[in-house]
């Protein structure tokens, strides 16, 4: 190789690696479970979005253990393609902060995002699909929606109920479940799990017709 060919060389943008961090075009599904983290918060009401994601990883063997962009993720190959599980760990307040990071840095349009999340005015573990729309008071949806500059992406909602007349909605959706409402909350969590996976795999519209419906 001639001296002007080894000069030209030095310059030459490096190959990408399999090891590179680098954003990966061919990801399709940014899929975010909203929560709080910590252990006092593991079997509470508001963590349904948290637990829901966890058991879609669980589905294909994966586990949220990479830290950045204040949330734990995962890269999962599922049998729809590829996506990206994720749980932030700003409180359920900010969440929008993790979810648009990962959204810019892997490019995905808010389109391709499934964000799942607690629902009181839900009954209990019934599940609802949706596309955009109000937060309904949700401010962890309201925080996602800030942030991409836009509510078109898709929620699943986990029905949580209202609290009784002796109790406020903060207690209602922090306090830990009780054996018997954890039942319930497992099954319904487990829905979910499958739902995002419809969804990536038959469309949105054909995921709300089988979802849809009472738990």
């Amino acid at each position: 190789m001639s001296r002007f060919g080894r000069l030209f060389e030095r310059f030459r943008p490096a190959r990408a690696t399999e090891h590179d961090e680098g954003p990966r075009k061919e990801t399709r599904w940014i899929v975010a479970g909203l929560g709080n983290p910590g252990e006092q918060y593991r079997r509470s009401r508001h963590n349904a979005g948290f637990i829901a994601v966890q058991r879609f990883a669980d589905n294909f063997g994966a586990e949220l253990n990479r830290r950045k962009f204040n949330g734990l993720f995962a890269e999962i190959s599922t049998d729809a393609g590829p996506a990206i599980a994720v749980t932030p760990q700003t409180f359920y307040n900010r969440s929008g902060d993790c979810v648009s990071a990962i959204l810019g840095y892997f490019k995905v349009p808010a389109e391709r995002l499934i964000v799942v999340h607690d629902e009181m005015d839900l009954p209990m573990g019934q599940l609802r699909i949706k596309r955009g729309g109000s937060d309904a008071g949700n401010r962890g949806v309201r925080s996602v929606a800030e942030a991409l500059g836009t509510p078109e992406f898709i929620r699943i909602r986990i029905g949580v109920g209202h609290p009784d007349a002796t109790g406020d909605s903060i207690n209602h959706v922090l306090k830990p479940l009780t054996a018997g409402e954890m039942r319930t909350f497992e099954a319904a969590t487990g829905r979910a799990a499958e739902a995002i996976g419809a969804i990536m795999r038959d469309g949105l519209e054909r995921a709300m017709n089988v979802y849809n419906q009472r738990a």
